[in-house]
């Protein structure tokens, strides 16, 4: 299987949607006008990537950076290419531009549930530094803000 990681276009936009759809239930996922609006801040504040595998959207993250922080805003993958590799391959894109914008620290947020995602993060040298109650699933779920320090070593 050969992943290709692309810029994310607003002719993506209808697929994500649909794709944020199947993975976030319990919680609004992503519009239209959300994707949209993030893209919008390419490249100044925000940058987007797309895994494709054989033309099919196999997943896609985003990154918000601001002065000496960054954000991963999204990471997903479809449920068919889940446990292949492509959470990795999207993270680390996500963290080399982190660091090409010299950011020091990346932030993240993730439900306190999702063990699979948890488990990548935290291989990737992520740890939780606080806590929000009640933040997903209509106050059900919490969410787990992890830091992960960039060095110079991530360069």
């Amino acid at each position: 299987m050969t992943v290709r990681l692309r810029p994310m276009r607003s002719n993506d936009v209808d697929a994500l949607v649909t794709l944020a759809q199947v993975l976030f239930t319990g919680d609004p996922p992503w519009s239209a006008e959300h994707f949209e609006s993030e893209l919008a801040g390419v490249p100044e504040t925000r940058w987007y990537v797309i895994a494709e595998v054989d033309g099919d959207v196999a997943g896609y993250a985003g990154l918000m950076s601001a002065a000496d922080t960054a954000d991963v805003q999204t990471l997903a993958v479809a449920p068919a290419y889940q446990r292949r590799g492509i959470g990795t391959t999207l993270l680390t894109a996500v963290t080399d531009e982190a660091t090409r914008r010299r950011v020091g620290a990346l932030l993240l947020e993730v439900r306190a549930d999702n063990d699979p995602a948890l488990a990548l993060y935290r291989r990737h040298g992520f740890e939780q530094f606080s806590r929000r109650r009640g933040y997903y699933d209509g106050g059900r779920v919490d969410a787990l803000v992890l830091r992960r320090v960039l060095t110079a070593d991530d360069a």
